[in-house]
């Protein structure tokens, strides 16, 4: 379904409010439970159980926690967030006061893509209605002891806060650079108490599933991909926009709901997702076969598929935060790698060196970053080899 079609949506079936009087009437456990039963799985790209990530957190004694919504949508092609933001901002809040509910949280925090200040007004305007309508605040709904509230913290338009410990890290005033783990966010986040970080469509989904009930989600999609995804849509393609499909839909499906049967590729899952070519199209979206947190850019057959890789790569050198040598000084090579090839000045033994070095980057960077910044450059090099061949030095 289109971006327009917002009332044919999922979301706009769930009454605001609704799942979160229906989850105050449960304990702790018991959401946490109807969560795994559903299957959800982080809507960002990862994929981690949300239950697992609420019980770790639930299971910690310490009396102050957090609940952080990541809407830091920094990755190129994706933009499903910000509709969500836009659209159903008070479903993720219900989201995130279940999943305060869940973990004994009394603290929420949406940090929010330096790039979206925009809505930072309207977003906080709605926090002031909720809790002048008991749906934020003191004795949430009337529930004797549930205090819970959401500010919202901006971010500087830094890709690597995307990744949930430099988010930390910007929270807390530092530079935006990842932390070694252990120890997890769940155990010590911000400022030290357990945290859990979760995307800002995964919160979304949450009140959906307590109103619809677990079996709903877990019926649709794959069996270890269950429920329903957002997809932003761009690039060469009859139809831009967000739908929403099944986890599971394979690439020729959806690319037939766009108007982009034509396409040679598809970049699925942005700058840090895979190319995927035409011979590929009857795959799934899902984490067992093609991951994604969202992005689909539809790549036509007249693209340059160069010139996708080096813009792709340009990003990563830009956003690369530094910390780490493979990431910084790797990526670096790899785009360099990209302009001998385009110039005709690479031999095939250079290029054999280059394919070993974005492997190298993927196992030795210390973050999600670095660890896929290489996707795009090997997967273009081993799909369209009839495009690189005729560039390689005699």
């Amino acid at each position: 379904m289109r971006t327009s079609d917002v009332s044919k949506m999922t979301f706009s079936s769930v009454e605001p409010g609704a799942g979160l009087r229906q989850a105050l009437k449960m304990a702790s456990e018991e959401i946490i439970d109807l969560i795994a039963e559903s299957g959800l799985k982080g809507r960002g790209g990862a994929g981690f159980p949300t239950d697992i990530k609420w019980k770790l957190a639930a299971d910690s004694d310490d009396e102050l926690k957090y609940v952080v919504c990541n809407a830091d949508e920094g990755e190129p092609g994706t933009f499903k967030d910000r509709f969500i933001l836009s659209h159903f901002a008070d479903l993720i809040f219900d989201g995130m006061t279940i999943g305060a509910r869940a973990i004994g949280a009394t603290k929420g925090i949406i940090y929010l893509r330096g790039e979206y200040t925009y809505l930072r007004a309207f977003l906080t305007d709605l926090i002031a209605q909720r809790r002048a309508g008991n749906l934020l605040g003191k004795n949430i709904l009337k529930t004797e002891g549930f205090n819970f509230d959401i500010e919202i913290r901006m971010g500087a338009g830094a890709y690597v806060c995307g990744e949930e410990t430099a988010l930390i890290e910007s929270l807390e005033g530092q530079r935006g650079e990842p932390r070694n783990r252990p120890p997890f966010p769940v155990n010590t986040g911000f400022m030290g108490h357990p945290t859990i970080v979760n995307n800002v469509e995964t919160f979304t989904w949450v009140p959906c599933i307590v109103t619809k009930g677990a079996p709903w989600f877990h019926d649709i999609g794959t069996e270890k991909s269950t429920g329903l995804k957002l997809f932003s849509v761009s690039g060469d393609c009859g139809k831009h926009g967000v739908f929403e499909f099944p986890m599971g839909i394979t690439l020729k499906e959806l690319l037939e709901e766009v108007d982009g049967s034509h396409a040679k590729a598809v970049q699925a899952g942005g700058a840090s997702g895979r190319c995927i070519p035409a011979a590929e199209f009857d795959r799934n979206i899902c984490f067992e076969d093609i991951p994604t947190g969202g992005s689909i850019i539809v790549i036509g057959p007249d693209r340059d598929m160069l010139n996708v890789a080096e813009n792709f790569m340009e990003f990563f050198v830009d956003e690369s935060c530094g910390q780490c040598t493979p990431c910084r000084e790797g990526n670096a090579k790899l785009l360099e790698g990209i302009h001998l090839l385009q110039n005709g000045r690479c031999s095939m033994q250079y290029l054999r060196e280059l394919h070993s070095l974005g492997e190298s980057i993927q196992l030795t960077s210390k973050c999600g970053l670095g660890q896929s910044s290489p996707n795009a450059f090997l997967s273009i090099i081993d799909n369209f080899k009839d495009e690189i061949m005729g560039r390689i030095q005699p």
